[in-house]
């Protein structure tokens, strides 16, 4: 089954959402900030990854970025989950390179059914 890497600095809502994608069969890979993030996609190549927007230091939002512009993990799709639910937020962070944007509270089918349409399955 896909790898999926959730990328959020509370540990409550981290591991929600891996519990989700657990009982849905994915592998989970967790990282607790952008940097983290940026740093374990290069190195373990995850199929997908969930990102939070507010954190400290590097957002999702930069994150995102710097993932759709680096060759070595520009083809790993990127869905944001985030309690910013504005529309202006939504299109930033496709701006920024995410495929797919869900708000917080986040649920069970939505993330799974847009992890599988990111991952083409």
């Amino acid at each position: 089954m896909a790898r999926v890497m959730v990328v959020d600095d509370s540990p409550t809502d981290k591991a929600y959402l891996k519990q989700m994608l657990e009982r849905a069969g994915f592998e989970v890979l967790e990282a607790a900030s952008g940097q983290d993030a940026i740093d374990m996609a290069r190195s373990e190549a995850p199929d997908c990854v969930v990102m939070d927007v507010v954190m400290p230091g590097m957002n999702g939002f930069q994150a995102t970025r710097t993932l759709s512009k680096d060759p070595l993990t520009a083809s790993i799709p990127v869905l944001v989950v985030s309690s910013k639910n504005q529309e202006t937020d939504r299109l930033w962070a496709l701006r920024q390179g995410a495929k797919e944007y869900i708000t917080k509270p986040v649920k069970e089918k939505d993330l799974i059914d847009k992890v599988k349409a990111v991952l083409g399955a």
